[in-house]
């Protein structure tokens, strides 16, 4: 694939790491290991009981067990994952993304312990974090957000006088809230009381955090979203847009950069939104700000992940920016090497998540012994995988098994290589998401960017009704055909006589063939 920018490099003053700790696992600790060996870097990995032989325990230069397989005692757990760190000679930890990545209070604990927290500072996190105070910097750096309560509500009163301020239908979102989780859309006001404790009990067992505050929804928005660099030197970046519209239960499954939607003007308008806010609250590392953007091509503001996205590979793909490196040296105290007129888009990515999920089942969770894998490979294919063959995928983690990412000159292009590759990719022993990408691949809409939010629930749910009413049309004509069968048969043997030179075979016979006769 192509490679990470080459221009000379600004150093500052510095400290220059020896030795990083990464507090995850999966693909994404695969990608952060191979970032600090190419770097001279000695990367530390930590593990669960569950993942003691994972791919990413094998590749680390040396791996520390932090406990049982649930992840509230083992991934989540900051102080065992501290302890890992300080025992290990670590001068640094890279969270990653999910588990403590976005958890203000580990990083807190990183800083005073004297590692450095490779993300954003603690203070920069809670107040990110937590989306309405979030929505409040961003209204304040002159950023369009979508009309909605600023404070989060406690009271159901009122959170239904707000939602009938604002307007139905409106979104039900949880205050500390990422991923999908603890959100619901409501239609009206008799949906709402059910949709409170819905998206409350998902965010307190998600995030320990159960408050609530309301948006106004969209009418199928596209979400579009901006990578953003700033280091400790006062220089702030953006590193253009993703197209984030294909998801399902509010979480990305497919993403690419350039957006079929943004045009020149919309790009340079949300870049600038983007740098204001990092700006405002002096933001540090690598961040994405997440856009709603309406059928008029306005962006409104939803919200800042203060951390590396999932997606980030489709931005190095058409920058040439490796973020991972880039977060590493910025946590370093270097300044970027690059400015924002040295960065331009080049051709086109696009990348699919492959879960270990049965479409068929929705999406539901497919664990199991990886039998046989075969990757794709080729010009424009990478895979950034956490697997390998023989592999147990647990049930106690999120399912994704690996990224695949596909580069071409054009969005066409990038089209044809992913179709290519998704028909390459082979996993025997569980199911994966790979046919639902090979359905999303050749969907005329897909095909013409004529995309958004609602995408996969409208165009499948379709599907799957023709796909049942084919069936019911296939079965119905079997039957037809078999009960014409029987009853031939049936004709054929009452016109055979008497039976007075019939065998007590025959008779049998004839007697199946009337009993038939009822019916199938």
């Amino acid at each position: 694939m192509r490679g990470e920018r080459t221009r000379g490099e600004v150093r500052a003053e510095s400290r220059a790491f020896r030795k990083i700790l990464i507090a995850n696992r999966g693909e994404i600790a695969v990608r952060v290991i191979r970032a600090c060996r190419e770097m001279e870097i000695q990367a530390v990995a930590v593990y669960s009981e569950a993942d003691r032989g994972a791919l990413h325990v094998r590749l680390a230069d040396e791996a520390r067990a932090i406990g049982p397989a649930p992840s509230r005692e083992s991934y989540l757990h900051v102080e065992r994952v501290l302890e890992a760190a300080v025992a290990s000679g670590a001068e640094a930890v890279h969270p990653g993304y999910g588990f403590l990545s976005e958890n203000a209070a580990f990083a807190r604990a990183c800083e005073d312990r004297g590692l450095v927290f490779i993300g954003p500072r603690s203070e920069t996190i809670t107040l990110m974090g937590e989306k309405t105070a979030a929505r409040r910097e961003a209204v304040e750096a002159g950023l369009p957000v979508v009309p909605g309560t600023l404070e989060p509500l406690g009271d159901e009163a009122a959170l239904a006088r707000e939602a009938a301020r604002i307007g139905y239908p409106v979104m039900v979102k949880a205050a500390a809230g990422g991923g999908g989780k603890g959100m619901r859309l409501v239609g009206s006001a008799a949906e709402l009381p059910s949709a409170l404790a819905r998206a409350r009990s998902e965010a307190r067992g998600a995030f320990g955090d159960d408050r609530i505050y309301l948006e106004k929804a969209i009418v199928r928005p596209r979400h579009i979203e901006i990578q953003v660099l700033a280091d400790r030197h006062g220089n702030a970046i953006h590193l253009f847009e993703r197209e984030c519209s294909i998801q399902r239960r509010h979480q990305k499954v497919i993403e690419e950069s350039p957006s079929p939607l943004v045009t020149p003007e919309l790009r340079e308008r949300m870049g600038t939104l983007a740098v204001a806010l990092v700006k405002r609250v002096g933001y540090l590392g690598a961040g994405t700000l997440e856009f709603l953007v309406d059928g008029d091509r306005n962006p409104y503001f939803l919200e800042m992940n203060t951390r590396l996205q999932v997606e980030h590979p489709v931005t190095e793909e058409v920058t040439g920016v490796d973020l991972v490196k880039a977060q590493i040296r910025i946590a370093q105290g270097e300044a970027l090497s690059f400015g924002q007129r040295d960065l331009e888009q080049r051709g086109h990515a696009i990348e699919c998540r492959v879960y270990a999920e049965d479409p068929e089942a929705g999406f539901m969770p497919s664990p199991g012994r990886i039998l046989a894998l075969r990757t794709p490979n080729g010009p424009g294919v990478r895979d950034d995988s956490g697997v390998y063959e023989g592999w147990e995928v647990p049930v106690h983690y999120d399912p994704l098994i690996s990224k695949l990412v596909v580069w071409g000159p054009t969005r066409q292009d990038a089209i044809a290589r992913m179709r290519r590759a998704v028909t390459e990719y082979k996993v025997l022993g569980i199911q994966t998401t790979l046919p639902f990408f090979q359905r999303v691949l050749r969907h005329p809409s897909f095909v013409a960017g004529d995309i958004d939010t609602s995408f996969v629930d409208a165009a499948f749910a379709e599907a799957d009704r023709d796909r049942a009413r084919g069936e019911a049309v296939r079965v119905a004509v079997a039957a037809a055909a078999i009960r014409a069968f029987r009853e031939r048969r049936a004709a054929r043997l009452e016109r055979s006589g008497d039976g007075a030179d019939r065998s007590a075979w025959w008779d049998a016979g004839l007697r199946e063939a009337q009993g038939w006769r009822g019916g199938v």
